[in-house]
């Protein structure tokens, strides 16, 4: 018993751990941009993520304008073939690397 209790505490220790799916991620946000629009933009994560300060992109987001605010920085970006969920970890990334965020480590992309 004491054994079932010990394996059941630890389940319950690491599911409450680990990430849930359904959390954002500026991580993710890197690949999404990296995948999808890396080669049609032209241009790095990081420049994306500083056409704005983090509190002009707090607000484009919360306006739900990030996809048109995507297409204006990048207009070839066909933001209708994109999905719905990546924009929820696209913001994450660009407020951490925003104008006015955090600075990558000596690196353009």
């Amino acid at each position: 018993m004491k054994k079932m209790i010990t394996i059941l505490s630890t389940s319950l220790l690491i599911l409450t751990l680990s990430p849930s799916p359904s959390s954002a991620s500026a991580a993710l946000g890197k690949k999404i941009y990296k995948k999808r629009f890396h080669k049609t933009c032209g241009f790095s994560s990081v420049r994306f993520a500083r056409n704005h300060t983090q509190g002009e992109w707090e607000a484009i987001y919360e306006a739900g304008n990030l996809p048109k605010e995507a297409q204006t920085i990048c207009p070839q970006l066909d933001i209708s073939a994109l999905e719905n969920d990546i924009w929820d970890d696209l913001y994450q990334y660009v407020t951490k690397y925003a104008l006015d965020g955090l600075a990558p480590n000596g690196c353009t992309d």
